[in-house]
Formats: C-alpha cells, structure tokens, sequence
C-alpha cells in the first residue's frame, strides 16, 4: 500500500507536467495560428477629409452631459445668416435723414449757415446760438439767476439753552460710567435732546449725522 507522501508527490509532478504542457502549447498555437488578412489599402482615399452634410470638415465629437441628463452629442444651434440684404442697404443710402445725418461740413460751412440763417434749420441743426466768432448773439451777457438769500439761523432762546444744558449734564454724567457704557450712553442722550430739537449739526453737542 502506498503512502500518503508518495501520492502527493505525485500528484506534485503531475501537476508541474501539466502547468508546463499548458505554457508549450500556447506559444506554439501563437506561432503556428492562423494569420489574419491585411485590410486593402485605398492610397487615393488617405488625403481626402471627411465633410458634413454642409460640405465643412467633419471632426467627431464625444458625448458630453446634456440638459436633461443624458449623454450624448448636442445639437448644434442654428446658424445665424449675418448678410444683410441688399434692399435694406438701400432703404439706408436713399434715406434723406440718414445722408443729413452722416454728411459732413466744415467750420467755415458752419459758420455760414450760423450767419445767414439759410435753409431755415430747427433742432439739433440749428447752428446759430453756438456762440461762433461774428455770432451777434455771442457776445450778449447772460442774464443773471435771481435766488433768495439763505434764511438766517434762528436766534437762541431760553428754551434752546436749557435743553442745551441738560444735555451737557447728562454727557457728564455719562462720562462717570465705564468704557463699554459710555458711547451708548452718550448716544442715548443725544437722541432724548437733539432728536426733538432738530439740532444735529446745529449745536456743539449734537454732531451732524452721518447716516
């Protein structure tokens, strides 16, 4: 009867045969296969580009994300004809408003139609109160603009001074309290009095507010 150790290495050996039987027979069905025909050549076709259906190269594109989610190729927008026709172009050159407009004149030409007034322009035409050299209207002094003088400032009263004091003996008082406490409580002073006085930027005390 047989051992365990010899069948063992038995099956060791038979098992090295086979893993090298295996590693022969590829190479050899990789040297001996069957070669696949070279595909025809068509020299005359290498040079020719590729054109879409409005005769322009073609390039392929890969999908990209669409809106909705899918992949696939975008559409492409349509293209816009920027050739204007020939019928507006010449709806613009026989246009009088239009030849008016883009004609151009000298100083000389408009120093002329200032002096003599001819053809009777209007509007943005109307070229005589420029203020050329020879104008007769260019040396007339402007008429000067009457405007009320500024009202004086109203006269202190002892009302004015007693609110006035009272805010300064609160402005003290809160000078006594701690760093933290003292804009608010200056703040809150100068509202109780300046608000209701309408003295911002009128009085010492109460700064012109800048908001």
């Amino acid at each position: 009867m047989m051992s365990w150790r010899f069948i063992f290495a038995i099956l060791l050996v038979a098992a090295g045969a086979s893993a090298w039987g295996g590693l022969k027979l590829g190479d050899w069905l990789v040297a001996h296969g069957p070669v696949a025909p070279a595909p025809p050549a068509h020299p005359e076709l290498s040079n020719v580009p590729v054109l879409d259906a409005n005769g322009l190269p073609y390039t392929a594109r890969p999908p990209q994300p669409l809106v909705n989610g899918t992949l696939g190729v975008p559409a492409q927008a349509s293209q816009t004809k920027w050739q204007l026709p020939d019928t507006s172009i010449d709806d613009m050159t026989s246009n009088p408003a239009i030849h008016v407009a883009t004609t151009k004149i000298t100083m000389d030409e408009a120093r002329m139609l200032a002096e003599g007034g001819q053809g009777g322009l209007s509007g943005i035409a109307d070229v005589g109160a420029l203020g050329m050299p020879g104008d007769s209207g260019a040396n007339q002094p402007l008429q000067p603009v009457e405007m009320a003088p500024p009202p004086p400032p109203p006269a202190p009263t002892a009302n004015s001074q007693a609110w006035q004091a009272s805010l300064r003996q609160d402005l003290q008082a809160c000078s006594a309290k701690s760093f933290f406490d003292r804009p608010s409580c200056a703040w809150s002073a100068r509202n109780k009095y300046c608000e209701p006085n309408k003295a911002w930027g009128r009085v010492p005390d109460c700064p012109a507010k800048s908001f």
